[in-house]
């Protein structure tokens, strides 16, 4: 496994709210409405703690409790990439 962290990106995004929980998402529209609350695209709560599971998992490390509560794209990517830079 590599040390070097990377950043999640909007298709990623997409491609985990997919495979975590059922949600097609065209990653071009989940960008132009990147706040947009995750509701309106169809992920629940439930959903969210899949794509976060997924990212640990990926990464082998914990993601901070609050990205399981964020509301839009806009504010998971920032939370959950800045985890990531910061190694928090």
């Amino acid at each position: 496994m590599t040390t070097e962290m990377t950043q999640v990106t909007v298709e990623e995004l997409a491609t985990l709210m997919k495979k975590a929980a059922g949600v097609t998402v065209d990653p071009h529209d989940l960008e132009r409405r990147v706040d947009t609350p995750f509701a309106e695209f169809g992920l629940d709560s439930l959903g969210l703690l899949g794509i976060v599971g997924e990212l640990e998992n990926r990464h082998g490390r914990a993601l901070p409790t609050d990205a399981e509560r964020c509301k839009s794209p806009r504010q998971f990517l920032d939370l959950v990439n800045g985890a990531f830079t910061t190694g928090a």
